[in-house]
């Protein structure tokens, strides 16, 4: 049998784990042990992670609705059930920016529901 030589092999392994835990802090983006492990770690609640996203952003499309609801006298809870008695079906993020951006938009919508 021939000889193989895993000088290539084993160092493009190495370069990839570390080319993964590329800004990370410390020295788990340098040190390879420590890096394999941070990133044994990292891969396992980056699922979890890009779910919880999700939820802080409809949060926080709930809270912009409601502070620009509640100049207009009403709250946030009464205003979505008012809109879905009213067949009108526009989503948080859509409500969000445009409380935001065109508040006179956003106080037309907030007049129809509450009809």
């Amino acid at each position: 049998m021939t000889r193989v030589k895993r000088g290539t092999t084993a160092t493009k392994k190495r370069k990839k784990v570390l080319k993964q835990t590329k800004g990370f802090k410390w020295g788990r983006k340098s040190k390879e042990r420590a890096a394999k492990e941070a990133l044994l770690h990292s891969l396992s609640r980056k699922f979890k992670g890009r779910k919880e996203k999700k939820r802080t952003v409809r949060a926080t499309w709930q809270v912009q609705i409601n502070a620009a609801v509640r100049e207009h006298g009403t709250t946030y809870s009464k205003f979505m059930s008012a809109m879905k008695k009213n067949n009108i079906e526009i989503d948080r993020k859509i409500l969000a920016d445009l409380a935001e951006h065109e508040p006179e938009i956003f106080a037309k919508i907030v007049e129809a529901a509450k009809k």
